[in-house]
């Protein structure tokens, strides 16, 4: 008879196994199957491939460890497979008497598979009102009543469940995301340029630059002012918080002012007579920028060079040094690189890590590093591309060609190669002139749609869930 292993020395061995190959195991024999069960060994494998499992956020639910890497890698093989009524089902979303201009997820971002999972987006119309959509049911949840003006941009605070809009009179409103009660409002001289929503550690506020370039920071929920700073006299300026919220990067396009960038503490606590913590950048003619998603401080700017003034992309590294006079903005760049001549100059910008930037000109999608190796190039569209979104598992643009486009990472090589997937088809070209935004969650795609008569609808692709497949692990 051949000697077995132990319990503890077969958990050991199950340690360094995949997900497929314990689920082989679990077929051994009873033994076998109890350890491969273990919920530590399902934890590390979720761990080892899910990033956002580390956030003290995740909720598992009712979900087991293993429950929850069976689903999530279903759910992922789904979104990258894209077959039709198989994968996902699609639902077009009417409401709106007017043009859709901004939307935005509600309900937050997290993988949970226990029955309570949903998605929810709102959306603001020139039609004067703000609504909330269920996006698997494909209905309206509420409309706010019929505002003074066109509301032009929202932001969300999923965790607070609170939606802020502002209208193209400058009228900034505070709505509860489960009913759409208004909670507070606050009235700028001016229409705003920007909407920032920021969580930070000390509290949620909200940033707004209007077109006169003065930057707001008020409290939230209240909306009580916290400060009013001039940045660019007299022009319309746009906004970028970081993502651990400590930094605000603000700009105005095609200028020779240089960007600023501000240390949000200050413009939380301002001090009585003097000017917000900042520093100015040494570039101008900015025309696009954004923060790294795994930095808390690395920021990419589109500007044009000093010498050629050929357009050129320059990252950054920002630090606060504390001293006897306050607080000291240090600022390091850290790479920096020319665009191709041929290039058209990018509309659109996004980054994904910390060493990778993606742009969007016209109809082609471009990835560089940020010392400027062009990793990859991708032409999917027939037409301009309208929207960008990218997470770290996805890229999905929306295009005048009325489709939407999916891509997925694979991060197994040295930087992360992105692989172009499928299309999502959206409706006639007869009734509809293009996507214009595409927004996504853990389980849903949710786009746009212009129709030609002036109106909006949104159209929403869900995956679907059979709790777990083993055909999915991967």
């Amino acid at each position: 008879m051949e000697p077995q292993l132990g319990l503890h020395a077969l958990l050991h061995v199950f340690s360094f196994l995949e997900a497929r190959d314990l689920l082989c195991a679990a077929q051994v024999d009873k033994v076998w199957n109890e350890v491969s069960r273990t919920k530590e060994l399902w934890r590390q494998l979720c761990l080892r491939r899910w990033s956002s499992c580390k956030a003290s956020q995740m909720t598992l639910g009712t979900q087991t460890w293993k429950q929850y890497y069976l689903c999530r890698s279903e759910l992922e093989f789904r979104m990258e497979s894209g077959r039709p009524e198989k994968d996902f089902i699609c639902k077009a979303i009417a409401g709106h008497k007017g043009g859709i201009d901004e939307l935005a997820y509600i309900s937050t971002n997290e993988c949970r598979f226990d029955g309570q999972e949903k998605s929810v987006v709102c959306t603001v119309s020139s039609d004067s009102t703000v609504r909330a959509w269920d996006v698997q049911e494909g209905t309206e949840i509420w409309s706010s009543p019929l505002q003074p003006a066109a509301l032009v941009n929202l932001v969300t605070y999923p965790r607070l469940q609170l939606v802020v809009t502002v209208d193209k009179l400058g009228l900034i409103k505070v709505w509860k995301a489960e009913n759409g009660r208004e909670w507070a409002s606050f009235s700028l001289p001016t229409y705003s340029s920007a909407l920032q929503a920021c969580d930070h550690p000390e509290g949620p506020f909200l940033l707004v630059a209007s077109v006169e370039g003065i930057l707001y920071a008020l409290s939230m929920p209240q909306l009580q002012l916290l400060s009013r700073t001039s940045v660019f006299p007299s022009s319309p300026t746009s906004l970028l918080c970081s993502p651990d919220c400590q930094w605000v990067f603000a700009s105005t396009q095609d200028s020779d002012l240089g960007p600023k960038v501000f240390h949000t503490r200050s413009l939380l606590c301002l001090v009585e007579d003097e000017p917000p913590v900042s520093t100015t950048l040494p570039i101008w003619l900015i025309s696009r920028a954004c923060w790294a998603p795994d930095e808390t401080a690395r920021l990419m700017v589109m500007h044009r060079n000093n010498d050629s003034r050929q357009l050129a992309i320059s990252t950054y590294e920002l630090g606060a040094k504390q001293s006897q006079e306050g607080v000291d903005v240090m600022v390091q760049q850290i790479a920096s690189f020319l665009l191709p001549d041929t290039m058209t100059p990018p509309h659109l910008m996004k980054a994904h890590g910390s060493q990778l930037i993606l742009l969007v000109s016209g109809s082609e999608l471009v990835l560089f590093t940020i010392q400027g190796l062009q990793l990859a190039a991708f032409q999917d569209h027939q037409k301009p591309v309208t929207s960008l979104w990218v997470d770290q598992s996805r890229v999905l643009t929306a295009s005048f060609d009325l489709s939407l486009r999916v891509y997925v990472w694979n991060k197994e090589n040295k930087f992360p190669v992105l692989k172009s997937c499928y299309h999502l088809l959206g409706g006639s070209h007869r009734w509809a002139s293009g996507f214009t935004h595409v927004e996504s969650d853990s389980m849903s795609i949710v786009g746009v749609e212009a129709r030609s008569i002036g109106t909006s609808i949104l159209r929403s692709y869900c995956f679907n869930m059979q709790h777990g497949s083993d055909d999915c692990v991967n």
